[in-house]
């Protein structure tokens, strides 16, 4: 079992929105996998959403709404790809050794 500062933040929340964590050892486990492969969409999602939204700030004819799903839509990405980054930086202060 791993320690507590090694725990693996993942890529969706639990009940009331709480996150969820993995102990394990085994990064090449089944969980593990399964949470690379959705952080792995989660962060194809963001980039597709960023190219959607150049093409709708750029139109000048674009409607409010059209915006205001765009909106809503990247800020879910936002927190997806903010909760991958967070979880890799966790990953990479404890697979790094530390310089003294």
């Amino acid at each position: 079992m791993t320690a507590q500062n090694e725990l693996r933040l993942l890529p969706w929340s639990g009940p009331e929105g709480k996150p969820c964590y993995l102990s394990t050892d085994d990064r090449a486990g089944y969980m593990s996998r399964l949470a690379d492969n959705i952080e792995a969409e989660q962060l194809e999602t963001a980039a597709e959403l960023l190219k959607q939204a150049a093409e709708t700030l750029s139109d000048e004819d674009v409607c409010p709404e059209d915006v205001q799903l765009l909106a809503k839509e990247l800020t879910g990405a936002l927190r997806d790809v903010l909760r991958v980054a967070t979880s890799r930086g966790h990953l990479l202060e404890v697979s790094e050794p530390h310089c003294i």
